[in-house]
C-alpha cells in the first residue's frame, strides 16, 4: 500500500497540441473535485497551455511550471516542458512538429512511470500520421505502451458505467482480422479481461460475454466456421475451469437488445464490432483503458477532432472520466488509501 500522504500523481501526456487534447485537459482540470482527488502533471509545454487558456477564454486555469517530476507541487496543476521550445500551435492543422511533441510527451511520461514517480498515466489523443516515420512505426498508444513495458499481451478495454468492451484484435485491417482470431489470442484476451475485472474493477466473479466473428455468429457454420471451430471450444474450456464466460453471441442482436447490461465485460472480435456500439452508448463518458500492463493507463475514447480544435466546443466528459477511472483503478489495485490529511 502506498504510504505517501499526498494525493496520487496522475501524469497527462498532451497528445497532439493542434487537436482538442489541450482543451479537454484544461476543462477537465478546472473541476475542483478532480484536484481534490489527484495531483495532475501535464507533459507538454507551458506555452501550449498558455495559448489555449487565452484562445478559449479559460482564464481561471492556472498551472505551475516545473522542470521535472521531483519538483511536483501537490496543491497545483503541474506542467513539465518536454521540449526546450514549443512548436507553433495551429489548431486544426496536422504538423510534424506537433507529432514530435506528442511523442516526446508520451516518452517522458513513460520514463517517469518506469521510475515509479507517477501513479497512473492519462493519454490525450494524438495523430498517428504525424508521428509515424520510416524509423518509428507507431500503431497506437496501446501497442506502444505494451512494448515499452515489456508485456507480451495487453487488452484494449473500453469502459463506462454500464458497458465494458474488450477487443481480441485492435488496430488490425479487416482483411487480416480472421487470421488473428485464434484460440490462443482469444484465451489471452479472456484471461486479461477476467483478471482486470477482478483486480482493476473489484468484481469478484466476473460474467463475460463473447461475441461471434461472423454475421449471426456463423449460423451454425452456414456463414463461417470460426464460431464452431475456434470460439465455442475456448468458451467451453473457460466454463470447465469455473469461469462465467458465455457465447458466442451475434453482435447486432446482443447490443440491439442491450444484453451488455447483463455482463461485467464483453469480448469483441475486432475493432469496429466493439467500438461502434460502445461509442454510440457512451461517447461522452467512455474511457479507453489498457488492461494487462503493470502500470495504469487510461485515455478519453475520442480522437484529435481537428475540425473543432481551438473553438471551445470540445466536451471534456471523457477526459474527466479517464482521470477518475485511473484514480479508481489505483485504489482497486490496492496502491492507495483514501486516508489523506
Amino acid at each position: 500500500m502506498n504510504q505517501r500522504k499526498h494525493k496520487p500523481l496522475i501524469g497527462i501526456s498532451i497528445g497532439d497540441i493542434n487537436g482538442i487534447g489541450p482543451e479537454v485537459t484544461i476543462k477537465a482540470l478546472l473541476d475542483s473535485r478532480l484536484q481534490k482527488l489527484v495531483t495532475p502533471v501535464i507533459y507538454a509545454h507551458g506555452k501550449v497551455l498558455s495559448f489555449y487558456r487565452k484562445q478559449l477564454g479559460l482564464e481561471d486555469f492556472n498551472f505551475m511550471q516545473i522542470r521535472n517530476i521531483d519538483e511536483v507541487h501537490h496543491k497545483k496543476i503541474n506542467v513539465i516542458n518536454v521540449m526546450d521550445e514549443s512548436p507553433e500551435v495551429i489548431p486544426g492543422m496536422e504538423t510534424l512538429e506537433a507529432g514530435k511533441m506528442a511523442l516526446a510527451s508520451l516518452d517522458q511520461a513513460i520514463k517517469d512511470l518506469k521510475e515509479n514517480k507517477l501513479d497512473a498515466l492519462v493519454t490525450a489523443p494524438l495523430n498517428k500520421n504525424n508521428i509515424n516515420t520510416p524509423e518509428k512505426n507507431f500503431i497506437g498508444h496501446t501497442e506502444y505502451l505494451t512494448e515499452a513495458f515489456g508485456v507480451n499481451n495487453s487488452l484494449m478495454f473500453l469502459v463506462a458505467e454500464d458497458i465494458r468492451v474488450g477487443l481480441v484484435t485492435g488496430h488490425v485491417s479487416i482483411k487480416n482480422v480472421a487470421q488473428n482470431i485464434t484460440a490462443e489470442n482469444i484465451k489471452n484476451k479472456l484471461n486479461i479481461m477476467n483478471l482486470s475485472l477482478k483486480n482493476d474493477f473489484g468484481i469478484g466473479k466476473p460474467r463475460i460475454a463473447v461475441l461471434g466473428l461472423n454475421p449471426h455468429a456463423g449460423e451454425e457454420g452456414l456463414l463461417g466456421d470460426e464460431e464452431l471451430n475456434i470460439i465455442s471450444p475456448v468458451i467451453r474450456e473457460f466454463k470447465d475451469h469455473g469461469h462465467l464466460v458465455f457465447g458466442p453471441y451475434s453482435a447486432d442482436g446482443f447490443f440491439g437488445m442491450m444484453h451488455q447490461k447483463k455482463f461485467d465485460g464483453v469480448l469483441a472480435m475486432y475493432h469496429d464490432q466493439g467500438l461502434i456500439p460502445f461509442k454510440s452508448l457512451a461517447f461522452e463518458s467512455g474511457v479507453n483503458f489498457t488492461a494487462g500492463l503493470p502500470i495504469v493507463r487510461t485515455s478519453p475514447d475520442h480522437g484529435t477532432a481537428y475540425n473543432i480544435a481551438g473553438k471551445c466546443l470540445a466536451d471534456e466528459g471523457s477526459m474527466q472520466a479517464a482521470i477518475l477511472q485511473a484514480y479508481d483503478i489505483i485504489r482497486h489495485r490496492g496502491n492507495w488509501e483514501d486516508d489523506m490529511d
